[in-house]
């Protein structure tokens, strides 16, 4: 195939107790941006750690312009002209922008770092992806959207001519992604062939010139993007079409109030906060990025200390100190970030879903083991957790199947008030159906739901009123019947 800059022959992976790729087929033409979609757990991002060297194939072949090529690390990858712009950011954050750029050949003369050299060097780089920083700056005080474009930076530096993006826009507001979204129609331009591996519609419609589907770790076919609709890759995908989700807590009238915020204080961060929370609603919160809604939500949860305000549980004021006095107050955070913040990676499934548990399948001072499994074993059947078992490593299991792990732990120990920081992050339009009606069942029972999103379509969605923060201060709310993007990005944006 003479337009083929890669092509996979049967390419197979395995796992223990799992085969992340069976038997997969088909190809990359020079200078298009390919998208590669599936459900969470359907080998997508397997296959792009194997064009990038992380991994290699138990069976078949990878060819690079025609000629088979298997890489044994990154490096050989790299020297290939094949990079990767990870979901998960892997840099050193003690160290400068200059020095994680040039980390694994930095430049030296006699035995001492060439420093300046360097920083030059990483200036340039920099500027070729129009990123505006001091390549001496410390890697930590760099934001997330500012962490990908350097990323970038090192793909474009080291001359890269594939480049493999993998969920590149699952962390940015929507003003970082139209930066990045913008420099790849620049790299396009120059040539640069792309790998978009995604689970937003919109994003591959827009950028992608084809589109392959695996589902269950299986090939299904690729399609022309100009010539399918986002209906038909669904149905590909899942193997059903999924029908928009009209949740029935709305029909109902909310119940009495779980949780009462009163102007909420932490200053430099929020300030003169108030919201509430009432039995069978779900309240969305919106914002653009540093709004100050996962801040809040992490002062409610006794994360953060605030500095002023009352926070009342069914009519009672209480002083959250910590997360224990939220959980034992039965309040629950699914935090946004899930490997950092919910997740204990070293830790099987079993053990992460009954970590806020433990008190109640307590014997004296014993964990009643059998109870601990029959709690996980209920709750993998309930939300469908693709997993070998429940003693599976969480480490191992894809991003949505962990984002299920990470909400079941909170129903699993019966909490009425749930703060929930973007639950459907990173989770494929299968699983988030199912989360969206989760979700919904839960409010309709009787729980009191906080939904922080950035995917304003989940807010109208979902929510029964919607609030909005900009710069730390409420500065609307809106009914369910009145809300809709265009008021709620004014109000996000300052605009009156």
């Amino acid at each position: 195939m003479p337009d083929a800059i890669l092509q996979f022959e049967s390419i197979t992976k395995r796992f223990p107790g799992v085969t992340a790729l069976s038997s997969v087929s088909f190809s990359i033409e020079f200078g298009e941006c390919h998208a590669i979609m599936g459900e969470n757990g359907a080998g997508k991002s397997t296959l792009g750690k194997i064009v990038g060297g992380i991994y290699t194939a138990d069976a078949g072949r990878m060819l690079l312009d025609g000629r088979p090529i298997a890489f044994r690390s990154p490096r050989e990858a790299s020297e290939a002209g094949i990079a990767i712009v990870h979901q998960e950011l892997a840099f050193c954050p003690n160290l400068s922008i200059a020095e994680n750029l040039f980390l694994g050949r930095l430049p030296s003369r006699t035995g001492f770092m060439r420093t300046t050299e360097m920083n030059e060097a990483a200036r340039r780089m920099l500027d070729a992806v129009g990123l505006s920083l001091d390549p001496r700056m410390e890697m930590s005080r760099l934001s997330t959207a500012q962490e990908q474009m350097v990323q970038i930076a090192l793909a474009v530096g080291r001359g890269a001519r594939i480049i493999v993006f993998d969920e590149p826009t699952s962390s940015l507001s929507q003003n970082e992604a139209e930066l990045l979204f913008a420099l790849m129609q620049r790299l396009r331009a120059d040539g640069v062939t792309m790998l978009y591996v995604s689970h937003r519609m919109e994003e591959i419609m827009r950028l992608c010139n084809r589109v392959s589907i695996l589902r269950d770790g299986q090939y299904v076919t690729t399609l022309q993007t100009s010539e399918t609709t986002t209906d038909e890759i669904v149905r590909h995908m899942i193997g059903r079409t999924v029908e928009a989700y009209f949740p029935r807590h709305a029909a109902g009238a909310p119940g009495d109030s779980l949780m009462s915020v009163r102007r909420f204080t932490a200053f430099g961060r929020f300030e003169d906060v108030s919201l509430e929370l009432r039995a069978g609603e779900i309240l969305g919160l919106a914002g653009l990025v540093g709004a100050g809604r996962s801040e809040v939500a992490r002062a409610i949860f006794g994360i953060d200390p605030h500095d002023a305000g009352e926070l009342q549980i069914r009519g009672r004021t209480v002083e959250l100190r910590s997360p224990l006095d939220a959980i034992r107050a039965g309040v629950g955070l699914l935090p946004e970030d899930r490997k950092r913040q919910a997740l204990v990676l070293a830790m099987d499934c079993k053990e992460n879903l009954s970590l806020p548990s433990l008190e109640q399948l307590r014997r004296h001072y014993l964990i009643d083991h059998r109870a601990e499994r029959g709690l996980a074993t209920n709750f993998f059947r309930r939300l469908r957790v693709r997993a070998p078992g429940i003693d599976s490593a969480i480490a191992g299991l894809s991003g949505g199947n962990q984002q299920k792990i990470a909400l079941a732990k909170w129903l699993a120990r019966r909490c009425d008030v749930l703060l929930l920081d973007e639950p459907t992050r990173g989770v494929d339009v299968g699983a988030k159906a199912e989360i969206h009606a989760l979700i919904d069942e839960l409010a309709t029972s009787g729980k009191a739901i906080l939904l922080i999103s950035s995917e304003l379509p989940e807010l109208l969605n979902l929510s029964t009123r919607i609030i909005v923060l900009a710069g730390g201060r409420v500065v609307g709310e809106l009914s369910r019947a009145e809300a809709n993007q265009e008021k709620l990005m004014k109000l996000m944006a300052g605009v009156n």
